[in-house]
């Protein structure tokens, strides 16, 4: 096995980089939809054969071990190269979880399983009136001899109908005194009667998104991942680092370069209204890129992120929306046009970048939410 972490960072940049330059699908670079498990099985297999599946998993376990600074190497030269994040949320979410609070048994049977894509995970997380204020669910799960029996809703849980498995947050203790207890995390079949998917389509006519009910839905008690009622806990676990890379530099920095080549194109630069406008998105860009670099550097040196690092989700989601109304305008008259727009050898989806980056500044905690955990917990300011 490689030691990662004894490499120099630029060893490992290095490496990393002519990795997904050689091995990676010309065809599969910068999607603009999350694809299906089908469409990129063969990447994912040429992956597990590396063993670079799960960069942030512990040796031990399969995974590739890498400290914080090579995790951000990786993440970064994935995001580079237009690398698709793949059907991970069994790496990213429920694989960490399991390997902190469950288990020997769940540990054993479930890693090598999410490894593989055997078992292919959704999260189920937000509900209906229960989105980022999270500790509102409402969906239930009560014990029933050898079973949690559970019963409720799901909402916005992306792509549902390709999974195999949910990982969820149900209330199994709706009589707690405070909302945020009585919460337990739980692992489930989707492949049984008692659980419906309806696809949500967007404005963009994609359908990654999904509608899950429980209709007495059944997971055995062995499912039950940490402690009953401890729920809460456990998801907030990951949050603080799942916020640096939600935040990554990436998302305006490639909506930026597709801005500028298409704008080019398009003449747009001859005016100098547009021009400064552009000149101002670039410098917003600049400066969220060296925030980023700030937190990525406390991270590098162990550090815990505190919750200032909400900063820099907040920044580059809004910056990505003005990136793609400034496209909108680049267009004219085809703005409004569905599908790709050509300009020499650049071709840009103008409206799908759009549509794209509405959602960007509510997923992952909305702004005003994170807003008010910047108000709260870093200035001070009175709830």
């Amino acid at each position: 096995m490689t030691d990662w972490n004894a490499m120099t960072d630029a060893e490992f940049r290095k490496e990393v980089r002519q990795f997904f330059e050689a091995e990676y699908p010309e065809e599969l670079r910068h999607l603009p939809h999350r694809p299906k498990f089908a469409e990129i099985e063969h990447w994912h297999r040429k992956l597990h054969a590396k063993g670079w599946v799960a960069p942030a998993w512990p040796a031990e376990f399969g995974g590739m071990g890498l400290n914080a600074a090579k995790l951000l190497i990786f993440y970064e030269e994935q995001q580079r190269w237009g690398v698709n994040r793949g059907r991970d949320m069994g790496v990213q979410m429920v694989g960490p979880l399991i390997i902190k609070f469950g288990t020997q048994e769940q540990k054993d049977y479930w890693l090598p399983r999410i490894l593989s894509c055997e078992d292919i995970w959704c999260q189920g997380y937000s509900e209906p009136g229960a989105g980022s204020d999270l500790a509102n669910l409402r969906t239930r799960a009560e014990i029933d001899g050898d079973d949690f029996v559970i019963n409720g809703q799901k909402i916005w849980t992306t792509m549902a109908h390709d999974a195999t498995h949910i990982f969820m947050l149900v209330r199994t203790d709706p009589d707690a005194p405070k909302k945020q207890q009585g919460i337990s995390f739980l692992l489930a079949p989707m492949d049984q009667p008692g659980i419906e998917v309806r696809t949500i389509t967007t404005l963009s006519g994609e359908t990654e998104f999904c509608e899950v009910f429980f209709d007495n839905a059944r997971t055995p008690r062995e499912n039950l991942v940490g402690e009953l009622n401890k729920g809460w806990t456990m998801a907030k676990a990951l949050l603080s680092f799942e916020r640096i890379f939600i935040g990554s530099p990436s998302l305006a920095q490639n909506a930026l370069g597709q801005l500028e080549s298409f704008a080019r194109g398009r003449g747009a630069f001859d005016d100098p209204v547009f021009r400064d406008r552009f000149a101002q998105a670039a410098l917003d860009v600049e400066d969220h890129a060296a925030l980023y670099a700030r937190f990525a550097d406390q991270l590098k040196r162990g550090e815990t992120l505190g919750a200032d690092v909400s900063m820099l989700k907040i920044w580059v989601t809004e910056c990505f929306q003005r990136i793609t109304e400034l496209m909108i305008e680049a267009a004219g008259p085809d703005g409004g046009s569905i599908g790709p727009l050509q300009v020499g050898n650049v071709s840009v989806d103008v409206l799908s970048s759009f549509y794209k980056a509405r959602p960007t500044t509510i997923y992952g905690g909305s702004n005003e939410i994170q807003r008010n955990i910047l108000s709260k917990a870093v200035l001070g300011l009175p709830g």
